[in-house]
């Protein structure tokens, strides 16, 4: 959850390191630290650290004048976990030689502690991090190598560590479990990070750090070693976007730039599995085998990566009639799950590295079944231990509010669904081949969506003020409805709820009175008239209604106070224009209501703790 940047090389760590934890802010941002080392024998490592946003940080720096310019250092931004967010509680922390920052949690830290009480050595601070740094500098007696082996023996849960130790400041060390991190070295020096987004401004180049392993930074060079002392040459993966698409471009905020960008991103997506106008997963080394003789499908995932799995779910069971479950990840490892070698366990994940979804990977492998990954970040945690995987190209997504991440995941479960249906034999290559150019086509209907904004900045006029907003839907429209519900209420605060339409009146409707607004799609034909009784009984209580149809429908404009229309499109395409219209509802309420879009409260990007 939290964000980690380390620097050595030949230019000023402080700037290089605030500039990385202000690209990695989406992380975490409930305080802010640095350590870098300075010209001085007796105290070489200087820590800053202070609670709130990073410009908090950078305006505390602004009060230390150093002799000369510091060349390595290392900083951390925080999503608290143990501890409160006070400045003590803050990253680095430090005790005797060892100085660290820690993404991840340390599961038995309170074991830890009693032992060190036993010799007389109390932290200060509440966090597991500060007991991590206690248990490495009582193992430390000048081999930094064996001090970090010998800890992470005993150490249990999940961490990526960048360490300085005060008696070698021209080196820094790193190391991780099941938390991401990232290395590069270039002219400017060595780098590590949890994300390339923090270094992009001086390399596209970077490697995945492997677990149990450890990296030795120097200005001019990264030494990766297993725990034997071997030395190992990790790949080189190399950053196809540019370094544009990890700011703003002029817009007010990560998220509406992001929401203009899906378009782009789905066809960057697709198109490289559309071959000859089919799905083709060839040029991702996924073999049509993975797809056959399977007697059910597990999708597991977490929040907006689980939304897209519902309507996986509906499109795989549609056309390949294979039983489809959607499990979320964190409840998935736990329940005992009945999986086997003829299960297929796919796991949507943008960061490729959600700790419950990791999780449920490595469970579905130990019990034999074949794994399907869906991720955005190449070489990430999940990415290398499943089986297969499916790389989205949606390029850096900032802001905390998922968007063009959800609608490229959408556009592989579309082409995976229609791609094991041809292996069935369930769907003819021309039906395919119509189906396919359909999902081309929707990438010009979420444009004209796109272009929607004024209309639906409008609306949200009303919504601003409400306590309480339902979304209502069935079929591909009650799943769309849960990821506008999570959306409005990740960055708006106000409470709202999605319900299949069919289950008000077994309870729900109990909730509904004057002006509570009620947002119900009808995009679905089969279940059209149904959802739009659903209306007249939300509105005959005194719902304030926004219903969504498709083009073409004849709707009595009396049943709601805005009816937005789609583009004239399959209704099998719908939730990639819905998905834009619910998140500029999201979006604009946000902004209306004065609030910190792409940095909601409470909340990071990356989930990499349970």
């Amino acid at each position: 959850m939290c964000g980690i940047v380390g620097y050595i090389g030949n230019t000023d760590a402080r700037q290089i390191i605030t500039c990385g934890l202000l690209a990695l802010e989406y992380r975490g941002y409930d305080s802010a630290g640095i350590a870098y080392c300075i010209n001085d024998s007796l105290n070489p490592v200087k820590i800053v650290k202070t609670t709130g946003k990073v410009m908090n940080l950078v305006n505390k720096l602004e009060q230390y004048n150093e002799d000369s310019v510091p060349l390595s250092g290392i900083g951390h931004t925080r999503w608290a976990t143990h501890g409160g967010v006070t400045e003590v509680n803050s990253h680095p922390h430090s005790y005797g030689r060892v100085t660290l920052i820690h993404n991840g949690i340390i599961e038995n830290y309170r074991e830890l502690s009693d032992i060190l009480a036993k010799d007389g050595k109390f932290p200060v601070s509440q966090t597991d991090t500060e007991i991590a740094a206690m248990v490495i500098d009582s193992y430390y007696e000048g081999d930094a190598f064996e001090a970090i082996k010998k800890a992470c023996e005993v150490l249990e849960g999940s961490y990526s560590f960048c360490i300085i130790f005060s008696d070698q400041p021209d080196k820094i060390y790193a190391t991780r479990k099941n938390s991401p991190l990232i290395a590069a070295n270039c002219s400017t020096g060595s780098f590590v990070a949890s994300d390339i987004v923090a270094i992009i401004d001086y390399t596209k180049d970077y490697f995945i750090l492997p677990e149990n392993h450890i990296a030795k930074l120097t200005s001019d060079s990264i030494t990766v070693y297993d725990y034997f002392g071997n030395i190992f040459t990790p790949e080189t993966i190399h950053v196809n976007w540019d370094i544009a698409a990890a700011k703003k471009g002029g817009y007010e905020h990560f998220m509406l730039k992001e929401i203009h960008e899906q378009p782009d991103a789905v066809i960057n997506t697709i198109s490289p599995r559309i071959v000859k106008g089919l799905p083709d997963f060839s040029s991702d080394n996924v073999p049509d085998d993975l797809f056959k003789n399977l007697n059910r499908i597990v999708i597991t995932a977490c929040g907006t990566a689980m939304h897209a799995g519902m309507l996986g779910k509906v499109m795989i069971e549609k056309y390949a009639r294979i039983p489809v479950s959607v499990d979320i990840a964190s409840e998935f490892r736990y329940s005992d799950p009945i999986i086997d070698e003829h299960t297929l366990v796919i796991a949507i994940s943008q960061s490729g590295e959600t700790a419950d979804t990791l999780a449920a990977v490595k469970l579905a492998k130990s019990l034999g079944a074949r794994t399907l990954a869906i991720v955005n970040v190449k070489g990430s945690i999940i990415a290398l231990e499943s089986d297969y995987v499916l790389y989205t190209h949606a390029g850096p997504e900032i802001s905390v509010a998922s968007t063009k991440a959800y609608t490229v995941q959408l556009s592989l479960m579309y082409l995976i669904a229609y791609k094991i249906a041809m292996i069935k034999n369930l769907l003819s290559d021309n039906d395919a081949r119509c189906r396919t150019e359909c999902l081309i086509n929707s990438v010009d209907d979420m444009k004209a969506t796109i272009n929607m904004d004024q209309e639906l900045f409008y609306i949200t006029k009303k919504l601003k003020k409400a306590d309480n907003i339902f979304y209502l839907g069935r079929g591909l429209d009650y799943a769309i409805a849960c990821e506008g519900s999570l959306k409005l209420k990740e960055i708006s605060y106000i409470h709202s709820e999605a319900y299949a339409a069919g289950e008000l009146k077994h309870g729900t409707i109990s909730l509904i009175t004057d002006n509570v607004p009620v947002i119900a799609f009808a995009t679905q034909d089969n279940v059209y008239s149904k959802v739009i009784s659903n209306v007249v009984e939300v509105r005959s209580r005194g719902a304030y209604v926004i219903l969504v149809t498709k083009s073409g429908e004849h709707v009595d404009t009396s049943l709601c106070d805005h009816h937005i229309t789609l583009p004239k499109m399959d209704e099998e395409f719908t939730p990639f224009c819905n998905a834009v219209i619910l998140q500029y509802l999201a979006y604009f309420t946000a902004v209306r209501r004065d609030l910190n879009v792409d940095q909601p409260r409470n909340l990071a990007k990356s989930v990499t703790v349970e």
